[in-house]
Parts: structure tokens; C-alpha cells; sequence
């Protein structure tokens, strides 16, 4: 009898999770149900870049997970057969204005290169240099280049990962559901029973939950991006990423479509509407690259809700409360590269079981969810 598993959440964790209970060995004897509701989803908003190797933060943890999570989105690109539409190996660029800070980032990529050779080359680029690889810049700035980096369309990736799962032991079902007291999940045609349940709700967690007495530790954000229309350049498709010191990621997917963003707003949460001062900030930030942005340019908004926690750092397992739920939430804006690597550790603990570690990647569960 095939064993039964419940996941409540269809954004990067709860997709991935689906993928690899489909793909791994054993995979054949599960029988997955997926529920989500489509609203507010992050990764539906997310910018979509692959790149933390040049990061700043101090915690170590979190290093480890996204250094790791970029390196099998590499992988999975390839098993899956994402297209270059989904995911791309364009690079990234960080850039820097003080000429000291640039060469201390280049000197922290060539440490960081040492020790992952999955950024592929680095290489210190002048301002000419940097508008070489990305003409739509008319205020180009000197920047370091590392080859790794990608880009990611998070919406199309969750969609072609469930698409693939469906075709395999997957059925997901666009509603919302709850538990009850003792930790039942209740859908919309009452009750239903399954042997393990992975709650990947993001910043819904703790509502979900708190039916059980259990609390978790776990803040909304809201996040916006915009979309705009520019010139297609032969090379656009090709063209990388830029991470400015100071503003908005700056995004070309090619055919003629730029996504310049996320916004980080603590006071909107759950909050899903258009916030045209937001706008106006995404497209002065954007303009500070490119003058010829105007308006007009813009073609799309995309706003979601993130999960942060207070030491900005993600969490999942398994409760030990509830033996038979596992979590996973906090991912805050590294959601597309920590993301798919918590969805396979999350599935290889389903099918095979046991009480694998995975303090490299965290802290202790109990310091998020009580």
C-alpha cells in the first residue's frame, strides 16, 4: 500500500519537495497530495537571481545552505531540463563606486572561488567593461563578474517542477486548508488522513499551526518587483545579472523584458496590492543604470509575501511534537537558492527516514518553532 503525503504550500520549498518525492528512488511507492491556495505566494514575485557567493553575512549556516543550493540548482537544471528560460548561467556582476571596496570584492571572490569552484571564473571589470556585457546600460559602473551566477524565473520553475511530479505521483489541488487541534488536516471536503505532511506555507506557517499550541517565530514581508519593456538586443538573452551596491537587482531575461527589483517592505505583509511609491522607487533605482527607462516602460508588477526570522536565517524538519509534520519556513529573499536543496532533504527524510543532521545548513528547529 503506497505510503500518503500532504504538502501545503506550492511556492520554491513545497514545489521541490513534490519534484524529488517524485524523482528519487522509492518515489513510486508514494501517493503526493499538493495544496495550495495561489495567493501570495513569494516565489510567484521573486527577482530570480543565483548568486550568493560575493554575500556579506556573517552566518556561516546560511552560507553553507545557499552556497550548496546554488551548486544543485546547477544539477537540476540539467536532470530537469530546464529550459534557459527557466534558468540561465548568464553571470552575475556586483558592482561597487569606491575603488577600495571594489578590489576588497574582488579579492573575497577570488577566497570565495578557492573554496567553490562552482562560481566559475572571476574577474575584476572596469564600467566600459560592464556596459560591454550589458549595453542597455547607459550608466554603467566597474563591477566583479563571477560566471556561476544565473538567473532564475522562480513562477515557471515551481510550475515546470509540479508539471513534471504530476506526470509521476503527484495531484495538486488550488485550495486552502487547515489543522485541527490534534493536527488533522482539514480540506475542503472535511478530514484527510496521510502518514507525513510537509507544511511549507512561508509566512502563513505560524497561522497554520497555532490550531496545535504550536508558536513559530516567523514575520511577513512584502515584496514587489516591476517589469519593463526594452530594447531586445541580439545578445539580451545572454546578458547578466547586475547586483548594484545600493539599489535594485537589475534583471534582463531577453526578448526585449528587464525585472528590475525586490522592494523590503516590513510595514505592507500580507498586503498584495500595487504600492506606487514603490514603483516610482523600482524605476528611479533603475533609471540610475539606464536613463532612457521612462514609465511607460513598465509592462507588469509582481508583489508576494516573503518569511523572515529574526536572525534572517531559514528553518525545516521535523517536529518532534508531531513526528509525522515537517516545516520548512524564513527563507526571506534567498528563497530560489536555498529552496530546491530544503525540498531534497526534506524528501530523502520522508522516503528513507532516520534523523539526519543538517546543522551545517541551520540552528537548532527549536529556536524558530516552540
Amino acid at each position: 500500500m503506497k505510503k500518503r503525503i500532504a504538502i501545503i504550500g506550492g511556492g520554491i520549498v513545497g514545489a521541490s519537495t513534490a519534484y524529488y518525492l517524485s524523482t528519487l528512488p522509492g518515489g513510486d511507492q508514494l501517493d503526493v497530495t499538493l495544496y495550495d491556495d495561489g495567493v501570495g505566494q513569494a516565489t510567484k514575485a521573486a527577482a530570480g537571481i543565483i548568486s550568493p557567493w560575493l554575500s556579506k553575512r556573517r552566518n556561516k549556516q546560511w552560507y553553507q545552505l545557499a552556497t550548496d543550493g546554488a551548486s544543485l540548482l546547477m544539477t537540476l537544471a540539467r536532470k530537469a531540463n530546464l529550459s534557459t528560460e527557466i534558468y540561465h548561467q548568464t553571470g552575475t556582476i556586483v558592482t561597487r563606486t569606491n575603488e577600495k571596496d571594489l578590489h576588497e570584492l574582488y579579492t573575497l571572490a577570488q577566497e570565495r572561488q578557492a573554496e567553490s569552484p562552482d562560481m566559475g571564473e572571476v574577474a575584476l571589470l572596469s564600467a566600459e567593461e560592464v556596459q560591454a556585457r550589458l549595453p542597455l546600460l547607459t550608466r554603467p559602473q566597474p563591477g566583479v563578474w563571477v560566471a556561476g551566477g544565473a538567473r532564475l524565473d522562480g513562477q515557471a520553475l515551481v510550475e515546470e517542477l509540479l508539471s513534471q511530479a504530476q506526470q509521476v505521483n503527484l495531484t495538486v489541488k488550488q485550495e486552502r486548508v487547515s489543522f485541527d487541534h490534534e493536527g488533522q488536516l482539514i480540506a475542503s471536503a472535511g478530514a484527510k488522513r496521510f502518514d507525513q505532511i510537509v507544511v511549507a506555507a512561508g509566512a502563513w506557517l505560524p497561522e497554520l499551526l497555532a490550531p496545535m499550541g504550536i508558536k513559530v517565530a516567523v514575520r511577513p514581508q512584502k515584496g514587489q518587483l516591476i517589469v519593463l519593456n526594452v530594447p531586445d538586443y541580439p545578445t539580451q538573452e545572454n546578458m547578466p545579472v547586475l547586483m548594484p551596491e545600493g539599489e535594485r537587482d537589475f534583471i534582463p531575461f531577453g526578448h526585449g523584458k528587464l525585472v528590475v527589483g525586490a522592494t523590503h517592505d516590513d510595514e505592507g505583509q500580507f498586503d498584495l496590492s500595487v504600492t506606487p511609491d514603490a514603483t516610482t522607487d523600482l524605476l528611479s533605482s533603475a533609471q540610475h543604470f539606464d536613463d532612457q527607462l521612462t514609465a511607460d516602460s513598465i509592462v507588469g508588477t509582481k508583489v508576494g509575501t516573503r518569511a523572515y526570522t529574526a536572525d534572517f536565517a531559514p528553518f525545516f524538519g521535523r517536529l518532534q511534537s508531531h513526528p509525522k509534520l515537517l516545516v520548512a519556513s524564513g527563507l526571506g529573499a534567498s528563497g530560489l537558492t536555498t529552496g530546491p536543496l530544503i525540498g531534497q532533504l526534506l524528501a530523502g527524510t520522508m522516503i528513507y527516514g532516520g534523523t539526519p543532521d543538517w546543522s551545517k545548513y541551520q540552528k537548532s528547529l527549536t529556536n524558530y518553532v516552540s
